[in-house]
């Protein structure tokens, strides 16, 4: 299982570990409008998930537009979500303020499905440990970064260069 901490402190991660070469598991998570987002809602595109602890949070904040700004030039067949624990409304609230439009945020606030499908949910802070999943057109992992401390900036560029890999 990775191993993360948060502010330099241990957490436990709940659910099982996600490696380059699985086949993507299934979630069930809501989308800013209460509809249930799975994996199968971006079948047939390549997808990437930005988990974040909560976007209101400067690195959460960061690498969400790192994303957005990304995704502008990543194609038509390329989704990328935004995961938190944030709820809906929040996330919605957050993503007008910040101008966002080419990212999906969805929130697993309520049954924590994509924290445990991901093996990234902090069981101390029912938050999502900061990681990135790349899945390609078939439902296979890709490349994934458990980031080791929950405060520090993923890989944007290797996360990035992963998807343009699989899109080519």
């Amino acid at each position: 299982m990775a191993q993360v901490t948060f502010k330099n402190g241990p957490v436990t991660l709940i659910g099982n570990e996600v490696k380059v070469g699985d086949q993507a598991p299934d979630f069930k998570v809501l989308a800013n409008d209460l509809s249930e987002v799975t994996l199968k809602n971006s079948e047939g595109k390549i997808r990437l998930f930005s988990v974040v602890p909560s976007l209101e949070t400067g690195v959460c904040d960061k690498q969400t537009r790192t994303f957005n700004e990304a995704a502008a030039n990543l194609g038509e067949n390329v989704v990328i979500y935004t995961v938190s624990m944030d709820l809906p409304f929040a996330q919605k609230r957050w993503c007008g303020a910040a101008g966002i439009d080419n990212v999906v945020t969805v929130s697993d606030h309520r049954d924590a499905s994509f924290g445990e499908a991901y093996g990234v949910h902090m069981k101390e802070l029912r938050l999502l440990a900061r990681s990135i999943f790349v899945v390609d057109e078939a439902g296979k992992v890709t490349y994934v970064e458990y980031v080791p401390e929950g405060t520090d900036h993923p890989n944007y560029d290797a996360a990035i260069e992963a998807v343009k890999a699989i899109s080519k």
